[in-house]
Protein backbone atom coordinates (compact mmCIF):
# COMPACT_ATOMS: atom_id res chain seq x y z
CA UNK A 1 0.00 0.00 0.00
CA UNK A 2 1.85 3.37 -1.06
CA UNK A 3 1.28 5.68 1.57
CA UNK A 4 2.81 8.92 2.45
CA UNK A 5 5.22 9.44 5.69
CA UNK A 6 3.17 10.88 8.25
CA UNK A 7 3.95 12.64 11.32
CA UNK A 8 2.86 10.44 14.76
CA UNK A 9 0.17 11.15 16.23
CA UNK A 10 -0.45 11.00 19.92
CA UNK A 11 -3.84 12.03 20.10
CA UNK A 12 -6.67 9.35 19.16
CA UNK A 13 -10.09 9.69 17.14
CA UNK A 14 -12.75 8.03 18.53
CA UNK A 15 -15.85 5.81 17.02
CA UNK A 16 -17.86 4.01 18.81
CA UNK A 17 -20.52 2.02 17.94
CA UNK A 18 -23.80 0.81 20.39
CA UNK A 19 -25.36 -2.67 21.06
CA UNK A 20 -27.65 -4.49 19.07
CA UNK A 21 -30.34 -5.82 21.60
CA UNK A 22 -32.81 -8.72 21.09
CA UNK A 23 -35.12 -9.76 23.71
CA UNK A 24 -37.62 -12.61 23.56
CA UNK A 25 -40.89 -12.68 24.89
CA UNK A 26 -44.26 -14.08 26.33
CA UNK A 27 -47.93 -14.12 25.40
CA UNK A 28 -50.20 -13.04 28.09
CA UNK A 29 -52.82 -15.82 28.77
CA UNK A 30 -51.12 -18.65 26.99
CA UNK A 31 -50.23 -21.82 28.38
CA UNK A 32 -47.17 -21.71 25.22
CA UNK A 33 -44.83 -19.87 27.01
CA UNK A 34 -42.32 -17.59 24.75
CA UNK A 35 -39.58 -15.74 26.64
CA UNK A 36 -37.85 -12.79 25.71
CA UNK A 37 -34.33 -12.89 24.37
CA UNK A 38 -32.55 -9.85 24.28
CA UNK A 39 -29.52 -9.23 21.89
CA UNK A 40 -27.13 -6.36 22.38
CA UNK A 41 -24.29 -5.42 19.90
CA UNK A 42 -22.16 -2.58 20.64
CA UNK A 43 -19.32 -1.60 18.41
CA UNK A 44 -16.63 1.56 19.53
CA UNK A 45 -14.69 3.06 17.45
CA UNK A 46 -12.48 6.04 18.98
CA UNK A 47 -11.76 7.77 16.27
CA UNK A 48 -9.56 7.87 14.78
CA UNK A 49 -6.76 -8.74 0.71
CA UNK A 50 -8.36 -11.19 1.73
CA UNK A 51 -6.35 -13.98 2.71
CA UNK A 52 -9.29 -16.05 3.26
CA UNK A 53 -10.89 -17.70 0.21
CA UNK A 54 -13.34 -15.09 -2.05
CA UNK A 55 -16.11 -14.00 -0.58
CA UNK A 56 -15.12 -15.00 2.27
CA UNK A 57 -17.39 -15.88 5.26
CA UNK A 58 -16.23 -13.02 6.99
CA UNK A 59 -17.19 -10.67 3.70
CA UNK A 60 -20.89 -12.90 3.61
CA UNK A 61 -21.33 -11.98 7.28
CA UNK A 62 -20.52 -8.12 6.12
CA UNK A 63 -22.53 -8.39 3.12
CA UNK A 64 -25.48 -9.31 5.40
CA UNK A 65 -25.07 -5.97 7.30
CA UNK A 66 -24.74 -4.08 4.40
CA UNK A 67 -28.08 -5.48 3.20
CA UNK A 68 -29.49 -4.13 6.45
CA UNK A 69 -28.34 -0.91 5.96
CA UNK A 70 -29.63 -0.35 2.44
CA UNK A 71 -32.84 -1.18 3.89
CA UNK A 72 -32.19 1.33 6.91
CA UNK A 73 -30.87 3.92 4.62
CA UNK A 74 -34.43 3.42 2.10
CA UNK A 75 -36.92 4.80 5.52
CA UNK A 76 -34.30 7.34 6.70
CA UNK A 77 -32.49 8.89 3.22
CA UNK A 78 -31.60 11.88 4.37
CA UNK A 79 -30.35 11.20 8.31
CA UNK A 80 -26.53 10.18 9.41
CA UNK A 81 -26.74 6.48 9.81
CA UNK A 82 -23.60 4.02 11.36
CA UNK A 83 -23.83 0.08 11.58
CA UNK A 84 -21.53 -2.56 12.56
CA UNK A 85 -22.00 -5.15 9.98
CA UNK A 86 -19.33 -7.25 11.77
CA UNK A 87 -21.61 -6.61 14.87
CA UNK A 88 -24.75 -7.71 13.01
CA UNK A 89 -22.92 -10.94 11.76
CA UNK A 90 -21.52 -11.73 15.14
CA UNK A 91 -24.92 -11.41 16.82
CA UNK A 92 -26.67 -13.40 14.00
CA UNK A 93 -23.98 -15.76 14.07
CA UNK A 94 -24.46 -16.24 17.79
CA UNK A 95 -28.61 -16.79 17.14
CA UNK A 96 -28.20 -19.02 14.29
CA UNK A 97 -26.44 -21.43 17.10
CA UNK A 98 -29.21 -21.58 19.07
CA UNK A 99 -31.99 -21.80 16.15
CA UNK A 100 -33.67 -24.74 14.88
CA UNK A 101 -36.24 -25.65 12.13
CA UNK A 102 -37.57 -22.87 9.71
CA UNK A 103 -35.94 -20.14 12.66
CA UNK A 104 -32.18 -21.64 11.90
CA UNK A 105 -32.81 -21.84 7.90
CA UNK A 106 -34.25 -18.43 7.22
CA UNK A 107 -31.31 -17.39 9.29
CA UNK A 108 -28.57 -19.18 6.98
CA UNK A 109 -30.07 -18.46 3.98
CA UNK A 110 -30.05 -14.86 4.49
CA UNK A 111 -26.30 -15.77 6.08
CA UNK A 112 -25.17 -17.50 3.21
CA UNK A 113 -23.61 -19.93 5.70
CA UNK A 114 -24.37 -22.15 8.55
CA UNK A 115 -22.30 -21.71 11.38
CA UNK A 116 -21.26 -25.12 12.39
CA UNK A 117 -20.15 -25.95 8.92
CA UNK A 118 -17.40 -23.53 9.09
CA UNK A 119 -17.25 -22.80 12.96
CA UNK A 120 -13.43 -23.14 12.59
CA UNK A 121 -12.92 -20.54 9.82
CA UNK A 122 -14.87 -18.36 11.79
CA UNK A 123 -13.09 -18.35 14.51
CA UNK A 124 -9.32 -18.20 12.97
CA UNK A 125 -11.26 -15.47 11.28
CA UNK A 126 -12.36 -13.66 14.97
CA UNK A 127 -9.13 -14.00 16.00
CA UNK A 128 -6.93 -12.20 13.25
CA UNK A 129 -9.38 -9.16 13.12
CA UNK A 130 -8.55 -8.98 16.96
CA UNK A 131 -4.86 -10.20 16.46
CA UNK A 132 -1.97 -7.15 18.25
CA UNK A 133 -0.67 -7.57 14.21
CA UNK A 134 -3.19 -4.95 13.77
CA UNK A 135 -1.38 -2.10 15.66
CA UNK A 136 -4.34 -0.36 15.47
CA UNK A 137 -6.66 -2.09 18.52
CA UNK A 138 -9.64 -3.77 17.90
CA UNK A 139 -11.92 -5.22 20.90
CA UNK A 140 -14.70 -7.81 19.96
CA UNK A 141 -16.31 -9.06 22.76
CA UNK A 142 -19.63 -11.28 22.97
CA UNK A 143 -21.49 -12.33 26.32
CA UNK A 144 -25.04 -14.40 27.03
CA UNK A 145 -26.42 -12.89 29.97
CA UNK A 146 -28.67 -15.46 31.68
CA UNK A 147 -31.54 -15.35 34.21
CA UNK A 148 -30.37 -17.05 37.61
CA UNK A 149 -31.62 -21.01 37.45
CA UNK A 150 -32.23 -20.95 33.33
CA UNK A 151 -30.81 -24.24 32.15
CA UNK A 152 -29.22 -23.64 28.99
CA UNK A 153 -28.07 -26.51 26.39
CA UNK A 154 -24.60 -27.38 26.53
CA UNK A 155 -23.85 -27.35 23.43
CA UNK A 156 -24.92 -24.19 22.62
CA UNK A 157 -22.64 -22.81 25.38
CA UNK A 158 -19.99 -24.60 23.87
CA UNK A 159 -19.94 -23.73 20.34
CA UNK A 160 -20.47 -20.18 21.45
CA UNK A 161 -17.39 -20.22 23.45
CA UNK A 162 -15.59 -21.73 20.88
CA UNK A 163 -16.83 -19.72 17.65
CA UNK A 164 -17.19 -16.27 18.77
CA UNK A 165 -15.34 -16.46 22.32
CA UNK A 166 -18.60 -15.51 24.17
CA UNK A 167 -18.83 -16.02 28.02
CA UNK A 168 -21.82 -16.83 29.94
CA UNK A 169 -22.66 -15.01 32.98
CA UNK A 170 -25.58 -15.04 35.31
CA UNK A 171 -27.51 -11.87 35.89
CA UNK A 172 -30.79 -10.85 37.85
CA UNK A 173 -33.61 -10.04 35.69
CA UNK A 174 -35.93 -10.20 38.29
CA UNK A 175 -34.57 -6.72 39.10
CA UNK A 176 -34.27 -5.10 36.15
CA UNK A 177 -32.75 -2.15 37.47
CA UNK A 178 -29.73 -4.48 38.90
CA UNK A 179 -29.38 -6.73 35.85
CA UNK A 180 -29.05 -3.90 33.63
CA UNK A 181 -26.53 -2.47 35.56
CA UNK A 182 -24.54 -5.41 35.60
CA UNK A 183 -24.61 -5.58 31.25
CA UNK A 184 -24.04 -1.89 30.95
CA UNK A 185 -20.34 -2.19 33.26
CA UNK A 186 -19.77 -5.46 31.24
CA UNK A 187 -20.69 -3.02 28.18
CA UNK A 188 -18.47 -0.22 29.13
CA UNK A 189 -15.19 -1.83 30.46
CA UNK A 190 -15.28 -3.81 27.24
CA UNK A 191 -15.09 -0.59 25.13
CA UNK A 192 -13.09 1.43 27.04
CA UNK A 193 -15.63 3.77 28.77
CA UNK A 194 -17.34 4.32 25.32
CA UNK A 195 -20.31 2.94 25.37
CA UNK A 196 -22.14 3.82 28.53
CA UNK A 197 -25.75 3.11 29.64
CA UNK A 198 -26.54 0.65 26.98
CA UNK A 199 -29.55 -0.70 28.10
CA UNK A 200 -32.48 1.20 29.99
CA UNK A 201 -34.07 -0.95 32.35
CA UNK A 202 -37.46 -0.46 30.63
CA UNK A 203 -36.00 -2.86 28.38
CA UNK A 204 -36.16 -6.13 30.21
CA UNK A 205 -39.06 -7.78 31.92
CA UNK A 206 -38.55 -8.95 35.47
CA UNK A 207 -40.97 -12.00 34.36
CA UNK A 208 -40.39 -12.82 30.92
CA UNK A 209 -36.82 -11.30 30.09
CA UNK A 210 -34.36 -15.04 30.21
CA UNK A 211 -31.02 -13.72 28.17
CA UNK A 212 -29.60 -11.15 26.79
CA UNK A 213 -26.94 -11.13 23.93
CA UNK A 214 -24.51 -8.32 23.87
CA UNK A 215 -21.69 -7.91 20.99
CA UNK A 216 -19.27 -5.12 21.46
CA UNK A 217 -16.99 -4.19 18.96
CA UNK A 218 -14.12 -1.25 19.56
CA UNK A 219 -11.84 0.16 17.64
CA UNK A 220 -8.88 2.90 18.33
CA UNK A 221 -7.17 3.85 15.08
CA UNK A 222 -4.50 6.59 14.02
CA UNK A 223 -4.31 7.75 10.80
CA UNK A 224 -1.42 6.57 8.87
CA UNK A 225 -0.31 10.19 7.18
CA UNK A 226 -2.24 12.63 9.75
CA UNK A 227 -4.29 15.61 9.35
CA UNK A 228 -2.35 18.59 10.64
CA UNK A 229 -4.50 20.68 12.92
CA UNK A 230 -3.63 23.86 11.73
CA UNK A 231 -5.01 23.14 7.76
CA UNK A 232 -8.29 22.47 9.39
CA UNK A 233 -11.03 25.32 8.00
CA UNK A 234 -14.39 25.97 7.72
CA UNK A 235 -15.49 25.47 5.02
CA UNK A 236 -19.07 24.89 3.08
CA UNK A 237 -20.54 21.44 2.76
CA UNK A 238 -24.26 20.68 1.26
CA UNK A 239 -26.41 17.91 2.53
CA UNK A 240 -29.04 16.23 0.78
CA UNK A 241 -31.69 19.02 1.16
CA UNK A 242 -29.99 21.24 -0.26
CA UNK A 243 -29.36 24.13 2.52
CA UNK A 244 -25.41 24.46 2.79
CA UNK A 245 -23.71 25.38 5.76
CA UNK A 246 -20.09 25.85 7.46
CA UNK A 247 -18.20 22.98 8.82
CA UNK A 248 -14.83 22.40 10.17
CA UNK A 249 -12.82 20.54 7.57
CA UNK A 250 -9.83 18.23 7.66
CA UNK A 251 -7.06 19.06 4.69
CA UNK A 252 -4.11 17.58 3.88
CA UNK A 253 -1.81 17.23 0.35
CA UNK A 254 -0.33 13.29 0.57
CA UNK A 255 -0.44 10.40 -1.60
CA UNK A 256 -3.47 7.86 -1.31
CA UNK A 257 -5.43 4.96 -3.02
CA UNK A 258 -8.09 6.23 -5.03
CA UNK A 259 -10.12 5.59 -7.96
CA UNK A 260 -13.58 6.18 -9.32
CA UNK A 261 -16.41 3.48 -10.95
CA UNK A 262 -20.03 3.44 -12.30
CA UNK A 263 -23.09 1.68 -11.23
CA UNK A 264 -24.48 -0.51 -13.74
CA UNK A 265 -27.12 2.41 -14.45
CA UNK A 266 -23.52 4.55 -15.54
CA UNK A 267 -23.90 6.78 -12.27
CA UNK A 268 -20.08 7.37 -11.65
CA UNK A 269 -18.64 7.62 -8.10
CA UNK A 270 -15.37 8.55 -6.30
CA UNK A 271 -13.77 6.17 -3.83
CA UNK A 272 -10.88 6.77 -1.67
CA UNK A 273 -8.55 4.71 0.98
CA UNK A 274 -7.39 6.84 4.05
CA UNK A 275 -5.05 3.66 6.21
CA UNK A 276 -5.17 3.51 9.53
CA UNK A 277 -1.30 3.67 10.67
CA UNK A 278 -1.16 -0.34 11.51
CA UNK A 279 -2.18 -0.77 8.03
CA UNK A 280 -4.55 -3.45 8.28
CA UNK A 281 -7.37 -1.16 9.09
CA UNK A 282 -8.48 1.41 6.51
CA UNK A 283 -11.18 3.75 6.14
CA UNK A 284 -12.95 3.96 2.78
CA UNK A 285 -14.82 7.14 1.50
CA UNK A 286 -17.34 6.95 -1.75
CA UNK A 287 -19.50 9.64 -3.03
CA UNK A 288 -20.88 10.81 -6.04
CA UNK A 289 -18.77 12.23 -8.95
CA UNK A 290 -21.55 14.29 -9.94
CA UNK A 291 -23.02 17.04 -6.98
CA UNK A 292 -26.04 16.09 -8.67
CA UNK A 293 -26.60 12.39 -8.46
CA UNK A 294 -27.88 11.48 -5.09
CA UNK A 295 -25.89 9.50 -2.74
CA UNK A 296 -29.22 7.17 -2.54
CA UNK A 297 -28.69 6.35 -5.77
CA UNK A 298 -25.15 4.62 -5.32
CA UNK A 299 -26.09 2.67 -2.06
CA UNK A 300 -27.99 -0.28 -3.96
CA UNK A 301 -25.01 -1.07 -6.12
CA UNK A 302 -22.23 -1.44 -3.00
CA UNK A 303 -21.41 -5.01 -1.36
CA UNK A 304 -18.29 -6.64 -0.43
CA UNK A 305 -17.38 -7.66 -3.90
CA UNK A 306 -17.78 -3.70 -5.39
CA UNK A 307 -15.52 -3.12 -1.72
CA UNK A 308 -13.05 -5.56 -3.34
CA UNK A 309 -12.92 -4.36 -6.82
CA UNK A 310 -12.23 -0.84 -4.74
CA UNK A 311 -9.54 -2.15 -3.53
CA UNK A 312 -7.88 -4.34 -6.11
CA UNK A 313 -8.57 -0.93 -8.75
CA UNK A 314 -7.29 1.66 -6.92
CA UNK A 315 -3.93 3.49 -7.43
CA UNK A 316 -1.48 5.95 -5.72
CA UNK A 317 -2.04 9.04 -6.40
CA UNK A 318 -0.94 12.40 -4.45
CA UNK A 319 -4.00 14.02 -3.78
CA UNK A 320 -5.11 16.95 -1.97
CA UNK A 321 -8.12 15.69 0.63
CA UNK A 322 -10.34 17.40 2.39
CA UNK A 323 -13.12 16.03 4.79
CA UNK A 324 -15.15 17.11 7.00
CA UNK A 325 -14.81 17.24 10.82
CA UNK A 326 -17.84 14.92 12.52
CA UNK A 327 -19.76 13.37 14.83
CA UNK A 328 -22.58 10.97 14.31
CA UNK A 329 -24.90 8.63 16.64
CA UNK A 330 -27.25 6.80 15.34
CA UNK A 331 -29.73 4.55 16.95
CA UNK A 332 -31.28 1.74 14.68
CA UNK A 333 -33.79 -1.10 15.29
CA UNK A 334 -32.47 -4.10 12.79
CA UNK A 335 -35.86 -5.76 13.59
CA UNK A 336 -37.85 -4.73 10.48
CA UNK A 337 -34.45 -4.60 8.30
CA UNK A 338 -33.78 -8.07 9.41
CA UNK A 339 -37.68 -9.42 8.73
CA UNK A 340 -37.92 -7.46 5.08
CA UNK A 341 -34.71 -9.65 4.00
CA UNK A 342 -36.52 -12.92 5.09
CA UNK A 343 -35.41 -13.18 8.96
CA UNK A 344 -39.21 -13.49 10.19
CA UNK A 345 -39.97 -16.16 12.07
CA UNK A 346 -37.42 -15.57 15.47
CA UNK A 347 -39.59 -12.42 16.01
CA UNK A 348 -42.69 -14.04 16.00
CA UNK A 349 -43.97 -16.16 19.37
CA UNK A 350 -45.80 -18.94 17.77
CA UNK A 351 -42.89 -19.51 15.00
CA UNK A 352 -39.26 -18.85 17.07
CA UNK A 353 -37.54 -21.79 17.43
CA UNK A 354 -34.69 -21.88 19.39
CA UNK A 355 -34.40 -25.14 20.76
CA UNK A 356 -30.87 -25.34 20.83
CA UNK A 357 -30.81 -22.82 23.64
CA UNK A 358 -33.22 -24.34 25.86
CA UNK A 359 -35.69 -27.45 25.37
CA UNK A 360 -37.87 -25.77 28.90
CA UNK A 361 -39.27 -22.87 27.28
CA UNK A 362 -39.86 -21.01 24.20
CA UNK A 363 -38.12 -18.72 23.22
CA UNK A 364 -37.96 -15.35 20.61
CA UNK A 365 -36.58 -12.28 20.11
CA UNK A 366 -38.37 -9.61 20.93
CA UNK A 367 -35.73 -6.27 19.90
CA UNK A 368 -32.54 -6.32 18.29
CA UNK A 369 -31.08 -2.43 18.30
CA UNK A 370 -27.62 -1.01 17.55
CA UNK A 371 -26.95 2.10 18.65
CA UNK A 372 -23.73 3.01 17.12
CA UNK A 373 -21.47 6.71 17.43
CA UNK A 374 -18.54 7.84 15.13
CA UNK A 375 -15.82 10.63 15.31
CA UNK A 376 -13.61 11.89 12.61
CA UNK A 377 -10.46 14.39 13.79
CA UNK A 378 -7.35 15.06 12.66
CA UNK A 379 -5.75 12.30 14.94
CA UNK A 380 -7.76 9.48 13.05
CA UNK A 381 -11.09 8.97 11.69
CA UNK A 382 -12.72 9.90 8.32
CA UNK A 383 -12.25 10.58 4.42
CA UNK A 384 -13.91 11.31 0.95
CA UNK A 385 -13.42 11.55 -2.50
CA UNK A 386 -14.02 14.21 -5.59
CA UNK A 387 -14.60 14.41 -9.28
CA UNK A 388 -13.00 12.35 -12.14
CA UNK A 389 -12.68 15.59 -14.19
CA UNK A 390 -10.32 16.99 -11.75
CA UNK A 391 -8.96 13.42 -10.90
CA UNK A 392 -7.47 13.12 -14.34
CA UNK A 393 -5.83 16.86 -14.64
CA UNK A 394 -2.11 16.19 -14.59
CA UNK A 395 -0.93 19.68 -13.93
CA UNK A 396 -1.60 20.29 -10.25
CA UNK A 397 -2.57 17.70 -8.03
CA UNK A 398 -6.44 16.11 -8.14
CA UNK A 399 -8.44 17.30 -5.18
CA UNK A 400 -11.04 14.82 -3.39
CA UNK A 401 -13.49 17.19 -1.80
CA UNK A 402 -15.90 15.83 0.28
CA UNK A 403 -18.36 18.55 0.46
CA UNK A 404 -21.59 16.69 0.50
CA UNK A 405 -23.36 13.64 1.51
CA UNK A 406 -20.58 10.48 1.87
CA UNK A 407 -20.42 7.31 2.67
CA UNK A 408 -17.55 5.72 4.88
CA UNK A 409 -17.12 1.95 5.47
CA UNK A 410 -13.91 0.93 8.34
CA UNK A 411 -12.40 -2.30 6.52
CA UNK A 412 -9.98 -4.92 8.41
CA UNK A 413 -8.06 -5.68 4.96
CA UNK A 414 -6.48 -9.00 5.63
CA UNK A 415 -10.19 -10.52 5.94
CA UNK A 416 -12.37 -7.98 3.97
CA UNK A 417 -14.37 -7.87 7.39
CA UNK A 418 -16.37 -4.45 7.66
CA UNK A 419 -16.37 -3.08 11.30
CA UNK A 420 -18.16 -0.11 10.84
CA UNK A 421 -20.33 1.30 7.77
CA UNK A 422 -22.18 4.41 7.29
CA UNK A 423 -23.70 7.73 5.50
CA UNK A 424 -23.27 10.97 6.82
CA UNK A 425 -25.83 13.59 5.81
CA UNK A 426 -25.29 16.35 7.94
CA UNK A 427 -21.59 15.95 9.70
Amino acid sequence: MTQASSTPATERPRAVEEPDLIRLSLPEGTMNWHFPFFLVATVTLPSVCSQFNPLSLEELGSDTGIQVFNQIVKSRPHDNIVISPHGIASVLGMLQLGADGRTKKQLTTVMRYGVNGVGKVLKKINKAIVSKKNKDIVTVANAVFVKNGFKMEVPFVTRNKDVFQCEVRNANFEDPASACDSINVWVRNETRGMIDNLLSPDLLDGVLTRLVLVNAVYFKGLWKSRFQPENTKKRTFVPADGKSYQVPMLAQLSVFRCGSTSTPSDLWYNFIELPYHGESISMLIALPTESSTPLSAIIPHISTKTIDSWMSTMVPKRVQVILPKFTAVAQTDLKEPLKVLGITDMFDPSKANFAKITRSENLHVSHILQKAKIEVSEDGTKASAATTAILIARSSPPWFIVDRPFLFFIRHNPTGAVLFMGQINKP
